[in-house]
């Protein structure tokens, strides 16, 4: 009997995430969660007994500290979110979810975290006490639309989750808000308010209602920052894109302020020519000293672009692009802390076909991050950590560039097959119509 075809594995890319004050880093790669802790000079020990399943058993694919940097959250392809304390790095609370977790977020004040799911739902779940067998309640829905990227605004009132449909929306409560004015017209809602509350007051009821959407990328968002300023502090909303530009938003109205065309800028791509589709998504944005700059990694750059936002002009510019001189870094992931002036970064991959190594990561760390300094790329002797911490996130194999070049190829393959929607033309759109399910059952 011949034997059932085998299912690809999927391959997911390596993350990193920065403590708030750079207490601490983690690296995800596969199922594989590694931390170091910055302050001891020493590789930590997880520890997880809040399920029968200790620890991740499949891809992670969201990792984050909280804004105070008590709390770190990791959840991915188990359908598993754990939501770790950083004093002891043990597990306080495993949630299950329905669906794989594609994205998460922690409020502020540490309260709640929030994840979303490649069905397009955002879920919430309470930390109170107790812990043990938490059940995580329906927040709001993107219905069907892998959702890619959670935050919650810097002043808290809203929570805002990016899709693979091109969009990004505001949500908040208004449970004590008197509206004004309601506009609706095909997918567009935007609703004018008086005064507007926090995040919900009772999130666990759900966050129903829209304060905007943001709608002007032609591709999937794939990532989402804010920009804070004394004149701003609301903060400035900024997407990355598979159409390989970063955007400026007001998430009050869903104004689109400015669009930075991120290939072009950094050589990528010719002004006057047409990029090979898909080929320089924005894989990553990471703000760096309290905003004054921000980060981007893209698909083909070895290297990063640091973007300047101007809050009071709401305008985007390039400062400067960092380039990984003779080696293959293509960085999949970025972090900081707010004000270090030290940009985190690693590229690699999970199970990648042919190569040895089921979890590959290499990380590198730029210095110098100012506006009028020259960044330098930290070497390996003089990385925060040194040694220890290279071997604790890294792993100890030795890996030659060309594997991660395969390794940022594979990234790119995943992410094209998640994420980008397949375009039809028209003849053929017509008759998959007929040819669907509910359809069938119609006639």
């Amino acid at each position: 009997m011949d034997s059932e075809p085998k299912k690809d594995i999927e391959v997911a890319p390596a993350l990193i995430a920065v403590h708030p004050y750079q207490c601490s880093v983690a690296v995800a790669v596969g199922h594989h969660l590694r931390v170091f802790d910055l302050l001891a000079g020493s590789a930590v020990s997880l520890t997880d007994d809040s399920a029968a399943v200790p620890f991740h058993t499949d891809n992670i694919r969201a990792i984050r500290f909280g804004a105070k940097g008590k709390l770190f959250v990791s959840a991915g392809d188990d359908k598993t979110v754990k939501v770790w304390s950083t004093e002891s790095w043990s597990c306080i609370t495993s949630v299950s979810s329905e669906k794989r977790v594609s994205a998460v977020a922690i409020s502020d004040d540490g309260t709640y975290v929030c994840f979303a799911d490649k069905f397009g739902l955002v879920w919430v779940v309470d930390l109170d006490p107790p812990l043990r067998d938490k059940k995580p309640s329906p927040l709001l829905s993107h219905y069907c639309s892998i959702i890619t990227s959670l935050e919650f605004s810097p002043d808290g009132r809203f929570i805002l989750s990016a899709d693979r449909d091109f969009k990004i929306r505001v949500s908040y409560n208004i449970s004590k808000c008197r509206v004004r004015y309601c506009s609706f017209f095909f997918s567009v809602i935007i609703i004018s308010i008086s005064q507007v509350t926090c995040f919900p007051e009772k999130p666990l009821n759900g966050a129903h209602q829209i304060q905007s959407f943001c709608l002007g990328h032609t591709e999937f968002v794939s990532c989402l920052a804010f920009v804070q300023a004394l004149e701003c502090p609301q903060g400035l909303l900024l997407s990355g894109s598979g159409d390989s530009t970063v955007r400026l938003w007001n998430v009050d109205s869903g104004a689109l302020l400015d669009t930075c065309e991120v290939a072009i800028k950094a050589g990528l791509v010719e002004s006057d020519g047409k990029a090979e589709e898909h080929d320089h998504a924005v894989t990553d944005l990471c703000t760096v000293l309290d905003g004054l700059l921000v980060a981007v990694a893209i698909q083909s750059l070895q290297g990063i672009i640091l973007l300047s936002c101007n809050v009071s002009a709401k305008t985007l510019s390039v400062a400067k692009v960092v380039l990984m001189a003779g080696e293959a870094f293509v960085p999949t992931c970025l972090g900081s802390s707010p004000s270090t002036g030290k940009l985190w970064m690693v590229t690699g991959v999970s199970n990648l076909p042919g190569c040895n190594y089921p979890a590959l990561a290499r990380v590198r760390v730029i210095s110098g991050i100012d506006v009028e300094q020259e960044p330098v790329v930290v070497g390996d002797d003089n990385i925060p950590g040194g040694e220890k911490l290279l071997e604790t996130l890294q792993g100890n194999a030795s890996v030659d560039d060309n594997t991660f070049l395969a390794a940022a190829e594979a990234v790119k393959t995943a992410m094209d097959h998640l994420l980008i929607k397949k375009q039809y033309p028209s003849a053929n759109r017509e008759s998959r119509k007929k040819c669907r399910n509910d359809r069938k059952l119609k006639g």
